[in-house]
């Protein structure tokens, strides 16, 4: 036979063979030690077979009985005592299924807007002996809208030049954005 009792501390239901009853366990809910009670002490009950080994019968009404018993009263389902308990939690639940986000190709066609590359040279913007390499990238930004740009990477090359027959160094810049 088995003994029903209540944590002390979180007051999670627990049932324990009679067997252990006065003796410390840790609550597997709280992992606080308790004390198992004795049968019959306030807020106790028992279940399954007792020492003799007989489980304990619920009887239904008499058939002939002058109160009408429902036919699910007298069923084996009523018969199961069922002590369930929802769990209580003092944080917010999480989410057990987070919504994914959509593939690049949904999104870019859910998009009025695709994403577009420019890379604006230095060599280019060379105009009669005058470097305007930071004028050109401004205009274009500034044109573009700071909302739409998505990312600026600085590049770095090296290229023949044809009069001088000399690898030279430059440098650019590769502006990702919407438009």
């Amino acid at each position: 036979m088995d003994i029903i009792f209540n944590c002390s501390s979180c007051n999670q239901e627990l049932e324990v063979d009679v067997t252990g009853a006065g003796s410390e366990i840790v609550c597997p809910n709280c992992e606080e030690t308790i004390t198992i009670p004795h049968v019959g002490t306030k807020g106790t009950r028992t279940s399954g077979a007792d020492s003799s080994g007989k489980i304990p019968v619920t009887t239904a009404a008499p058939a002939h009985s002058p109160n009408p018993v429902s036919a699910m009263a007298t069923s084996a389902a009523a018969k199961v005592e069922m002590h369930l308990k929802v769990p209580v939690r003092s944080t917010p639940t999480a989410s057990l299924i987070a919504k994914a986000a959509p593939p690049l190709e949904v999104a870019a066609k859910e998009s009025d807007r695709k994403l577009r590359v420019k890379t604006i040279r230095h060599t280019d913007c060379i105009e009669v002996g005058h470097d305007r390499f930071d004028e050109f990238v401004s205009l274009f930004l500034e044109k573009t809208g700071e909302h739409n740009i998505q990312s600026i990477h600085p590049l770095t090359y090296t290229h023949l030049d044809i009069g001088s027959q000399k690898l030279m160094n430059e440098y650019a810049v590769l502006i990702i954005y919407r438009g």
